[in-house]
């Protein structure tokens, strides 16, 4: 039998509707139940489309000079998105790499493990996708798994829980000396909340692959979920690799939280470059196009 980790109280770092950040308690209230007494933030106000939209375009104007800026100074930025269900992961990581190129930034959004993976050392199957210099990888779910559903699912034994919150931290502590920059977001949501959104996604025939059978039984096990996400922070909550809180109500907010607070954790410089002239075309010189019927074009229908 493996001997159980030591667990510790942290100071975990909640993103403010300011893009600040302030201290707050280890269990989150909203999730843990009305039996927590500690205190949480008022419910944020929802905000206008129209801010909304204007505020998110000079930050998706700021992420692109921040994406060059990993590029020149060959930086390798991990960013690590967990949560409960519903809770506007995909929406944030949606809204980061909208204008950001591809090569550069690119999400890794992990499936089932496989027979395989199973013999694997468990970060084994995480390790392949961290970036090179000059990458930033956002992970829609990470090695986090075997403290959430693996651990309330019953997917891994105890064993193997205990030798996750054993390793995990000095895993990530390995990260940051190799250079690695990890930021580690946490979106809590209302219970609420989630089950107006998974109300939505069964009504909704575009999101209602989004509602699987898993995430059916994550309400089910809603209590068992917020005790796994207070065990998981006490031993994880580490100096090199924080958790960072994120109050994902109003979606609208946490995107716009998230990525003004990404943005003011990496210093970087404006490097845009010069206004570029476009060039004159060639000029057409001995060319003749094929005949248009030579080719299959898709049918006009609008």
């Amino acid at each position: 039998m493996a001997k159980k980790a030591k667990t510790k109280s942290p100071k975990l770092t909640v993103v403010q509707s300011d893009g600040g950040q302030t201290q707050a308690p280890t269990h989150d209230a909203k999730e843990s139940g009305p039996a927590e007494a500690h205190p949480v933030p008022a419910r944020p106000r929802k905000i206008s489309n129209k801010i909304y939209e204007a505020e998110l375009a000079k930050l998706q104007i700021e992420l692109v000079k921040l994406q060059e800026w990993i590029k020149h100074k060959g930086l390798k930025v991990v960013i690590l998105f967990e949560g409960r269900d519903a809770a506007g992961k995909g929406g944030v990581i949606k809204r980061i790499t909208q204008s950001l190129n591809p090569r550069i930034c690119r999400v890794v959004a992990l499936g089932t493990p496989t027979e395989r993976d199973k013999t694997q050392w468990y970060f084994q199957r995480y390790i392949p996708h961290l970036p090179a210099a000059g990458e930033m990888v956002l992970f829609d779910r990470s090695w986090y798994n075997r403290a959430g559903v693996e651990r309330v699912m019953g997917f891994c034994t105890e064993d193997e829980y205990q030798e996750f919150m054993r390793t995990c931290p000095e895993f990530e502590r390995m990260l940051a000396r190799s250079g690695i920059i990890l930021f580690k977001y946490w979106f809590s949501v209302s219970d609420e909340e989630q089950e107006r959104r998974f109300r939505g996604r069964i009504t909704d025939p575009t999101k209602r692959w989004k509602l699987s059978p898993m995430d059916l039984e994550s309400r089910r096990r809603w209590l068992g979920y917020s005790k796994a996400k207070d065990e998981m922070f006490a031993h994880t909550d580490i100096k090199q690799a924080p958790w960072y809180v994120v109050d994902a109500d109003v979606k609208k907010r946490a995107r716009l939280n998230c990525i003004k607070h990404l943005l003011s954790m990496i210093p970087y410089e404006d490097l845009t470059p010069e206004p570029i002239e476009l060039p004159p075309r060639q000029e057409a010189e001995g060319y003749v196009r094929p005949p248009m019927s030579d080719q299959t074009f898709v049918p006009d229908d609008y």
